[in-house]
């Protein structure tokens, strides 16, 4: 099976903490329903630290950044593995508020440590989704995002 970090973190999110956080067992379980499903042991272990680092770095402990009228100015290497569109997307995000500045620098930081030679925007919504997902206060933000990415009937026009 072909997989990476994020498959592992699609499949924790979606088969234990998207629809009950509290009901999840330890690590050690989750690791072996993660095997048992068909990951390696490796990948499992890269993603916990994933999630691991993801708990570490709240807003609230990053470097205060500019809330409105900055820019930001993307390394070479995150150029390489963000395109436009996903970049264009975290800027749409931030400027319509569902994102603040200090977020969108955590949704890079956790987009990078996937380690994909490439990340296009439907992979991204989800690293946004789950940082999210992680921040308190975040719910109304969260289910905006839900509901852009899995309305099936898109946005009719007028």
């Amino acid at each position: 099976m072909k997989e990476n970090i994020l498959d592992v973190l699609l499949y924790l999110f979606e088969h234990y903490f998207y629809d009950d956080p509290e009901a999840v067992s330890d690590r050690d379980s989750l690791q072996s329903g993660l095997i048992e499903a068909g990951f390696s042991p490796a990948e499992t272990g890269k993603a916990f630290d994933w999630l691991d680092a993801l708990a570490q770095q709240r807003p609230s402990t990053l470097p205060g950044l500019p809330v409105h009228g900055a820019v930001r100015v993307y390394a070479d290497e995150e150029l390489h593995r963000l395109d436009a569109e996903s970049r264009g997307f975290l800027m749409y995000l931030e400027q319509t508020g569902i994102l603040g500045a200090a977020q969108r620098e955590l949704v890079v930081d956790r987009a990078m440590a996937l380690n994909q030679a490439d990340l296009d925007v439907d992979d991204l919504k989800w690293v946004v989704l789950m940082v999210l997902f992680n921040q308190p206060g975040s719910e109304a933000a969260c289910a905006w995002l839900e509901c852009q990415m899995f309305d099936d009937e898109g946005e009719s026009l007028h």
